[in-house]
């Protein structure tokens, strides 16, 4: 970051510009920087890395948070960062873009699917230090204003001190108090996915639909893993990469080559 200047801070979220968790993520970092909130204008949960392309994009300023400067978008999460970047905040430098503060976990597999991770991804991929900050708890009316300032703890950390090797943080709090939480561990994101099941129903017209539903599987019984941090009470802290490349194939794959 640069010192003689204020930090401009992106804050964005996929739960929509009024949710709770915004709320505490922008009242935690705004003593750090000048905040920009750009959100989507209703709740975005499950979108991944989607963008629009079928319907225009509008921006609408808001007043949701007093004299922060604030949009709401009819996009997804990456649309919301897309356009801070390229049309807000076209002209001006992005310090450091935070996401969140999203009601639910997101460990493991859950990151690909994830607006909240995807849109601290996409400012990720455009160079911009960002976090994405979820808490494991998905009920709606959950509290998270006591976790504020262990929030505000981790962004001044991140502004003072940057990110080495990385420019993506997965953040990931568990739901226990803040006064039960042991600490916070640097993991590696756990091989854990969904076990899914559709349940089927008839709609007034005797239409079938489905809704889904299902388990959370964890697979990995190795140490230093996001779940294993969270289920011991500790704030788990994955740093991430965009590079997807199964490196370790190269050599059982090499015969391929010769088909042609």
């Amino acid at each position: 970051m640069t010192k003689n200047k204020k930090p401009l801070i992106l804050v964005t979220n996929d739960d929509g510009i009024t949710a709770s968790g915004l709320k505490v993520l922008v009242n935690a970092a705004k003593k750090w920087g000048e905040i920009v909130v750009v959100a989507p204008d209703s709740p975005q949960s499950g979108q991944g890395h989607a963008i629009t392309l079928n319907h225009p994009l509008r921006i609408y300023e808001v007043d949701e948070f007093g004299d922060i400067e604030a949009y709401k978008c009819n996009g997804t999460p990456v649309d919301c960062v897309k356009l801070a970047k390229s049309v807000l905040l076209k002209d001006r430098e992005i310090d450091l873009c935070l996401s969140g503060v999203n009601h639910g976990s997101n460990v493991a597999i859950n990151i690909l699917y994830s607006g909240t991770m995807s849109a601290a991804m996409e400012a990720s991929l455009e160079g911009i230090p960002s976090i994405g900050f979820s808490i494991t708890e998905f009920l709606p009316g959950a509290n998270f204003e006591p976790y504020g300032n262990l929030v505000s703890d981790i962004v001044g950390y991140v502004i003072e001190k940057g990110m080495e090797h990385t420019k993506l943080l997965n953040i990931n709090i568990p739901y226990i108090g803040v006064e039960n939480i042991k600490g916070i561990k640097v993991c590696r994101q756990a091989e854990a996915n969904w076990k899914e099941e559709y349940i089927a129903n008839n709609d007034p017209l005797g239409r079938t639909y489905y809704w889904m539903s299902g388990v959370f599987e964890n697979y990995d019984n190795g140490p230093d893993t996001d779940v294993e941090a969270l289920e011991n009470g500790y704030v788990s802290i994955v740093p991430c990469e965009h590079d997807l490349t199964a490196y370790k194939s190269f050599v059982s794959l090499k015969s391929i080559e010769s088909i042609l």
